[in-house]
Parts: C-alpha cells; sequence; structure tokens
C-alpha cells in the first residue's frame, strides 16, 4: 500500500513538472538575430525594404552613420518605435557605437513584438561607406 501510494505521489508530481514546464515554455519569448555588419551589407545591397536603424544619440548620427539609416536613440525605443516603426514584420537591421545599445534596443523592440529584428552591433566594426548628411 506504501509503495502505490509513493508512485501514485511520483506521478502526480511528475503530471505538475511537465505541465508546469509546457505552460512557460508557450509563453511567448522575445527574441532578434546576431548578424556581422558584412552580412547586414548584404542584406542591405539584395533589399531595399530593409529598415537601418541607428540607436546611436542625434549628436553622433551627425558625426557618421550608415546611408539611408534612421536614428531613435536606444533610451527613446520603447517611446517612439511604434509611432516610426509601425509595420512589426519589417527587417530592422540595427547598430550603435560598438555594439551594446543595439543589442537592449533589439531586445526592446523584441518585447514590444517586433519579428524580423537583426544587431549587426557597431559602427566601429563598419567595414563601409559612412554618411555625414
Amino acid at each position: 500500500m506504501k509503495n502505490k501510494y509513493l508512485i501514485f505521489l511520483l506521478l502526480i508530481s511528475l503530471v505538475f513538472a511537465i505541465s508546469g514546464c509546457s505552460s512557460s515554455s508557450s509563453s511567448t519569448t522575445s527574441s532578434y538575430n546576431t548578424i556581422t555588419g558584412n552580412e547586414a551589407k548584404t542584406m542591405m545591397d539584395e533589399s531595399s525594404d530593409v529598415i537601418i536603424l541607428d540607436v546611436r544619440t542625434e549628436e553622433e548620427f551627425a558625426t557618421g552613420h550608415i546611408k539611408g539609416a534612421i536614428v531613435i536613440p536606444d533610451i527613446e525605443i520603447t517611446e517612439k518605435a511604434e509611432g516610426i516603426l509601425t509595420d512589426k514584420t519589417a527587417t530592422i537591421l540595427i547598430y550603435c557605437h560598438s555594439g551594446r545599445r543595439a543589442a537592449l534596443a533589439s531586445a526592446d523592440l523584441a518585447e514590444l513584438g517586433y519579428t524580423n529584428i537583426y544587431d549587426f552591433g557597431g559602427i566601429l566594426d563598419w567595414n563601409y561607406e559612412v554618411v555625414t548628411d
């Protein structure tokens, strides 16, 4: 009788453990892709539909940025993204100065429901043209 009781408790524990795992894994997990600057450049060259997002400050942006980029400082992403980046399925290529802010902004966009995010680090590692217009 004691063995049956232990088996019963084990089975119930197992059911709770499995159901707990499945409910947490079915929740929405926000994520983004990390790519190299070279991969980002290829994506830019192959599609005119990508959005290039610079998450540095306006002042940093003015000193040099990737042609066609728009600027939304990382500290303003959660407040301004949905008003500027209206298509949450658009391909968004994100960079900053060294990569730290791009990663933070990418995570913020993913939390807001954007689904096609590519963090390619910082402009420090960008081997291509930079403009100041």
